[in-house]
């Protein structure tokens, strides 16, 4: 997964600058239908009941030498009431609504979900890195 601009620049800033960042007391999968990217640019799924999703993750581990955490639970988005078309990317949010984009990716596997689909990440399958 690709870090925001806006998180890139809190960090550096952070660190760096002695800048406060106020980190995110949750975090939310939000799926989309085309590339989110770094300036936060894509199209986010939107109708048919879906809702982002509250995430956990595991504390980081080292996974091939690169610090990763991974999501400690399966995340279930709801019964999709309506078709969200083609999802393709994934990003990771600092709010339910609204907010910033902070980790975003492109789906091993992009998915057309249609009426009636559950999309679904088990645990472990949805991993950030930090290198």
């Amino acid at each position: 997964m690709g870090v925001s601009n806006y998180l890139s620049t809190a960090l550096l800033n952070m660190v760096f600058r002695n800048t406060a960042y106020t980190r995110p007391t949750t975090v939310y999968v939000a799926l989309y239908t085309s590339n989110p990217t770094a300036a936060d640019t894509g199209q986010e799924v939107t109708g048919g009941a879906y809702v982002r999703q509250s995430v956990a993750f595991a504390a980081p581990a080292a996974v091939g030498g690169v610090q990763t955490v991974k999501n400690s639970a399966d995340i279930v988005f709801p019964i999709a009431t309506a078709n969200w078309g083609l999802v393709t990317h994934v990003g990771i949010r600092d709010a339910a609504t609204g907010g910033n984009l902070l980790y975003f990716g492109e789906l091993d596997n992009a998915r057309t979900i249609l009426t009636s689909d559950v999309f679904k990440f088990l645990a472990s399958q949805l991993q950030a890195t930090l290198s």
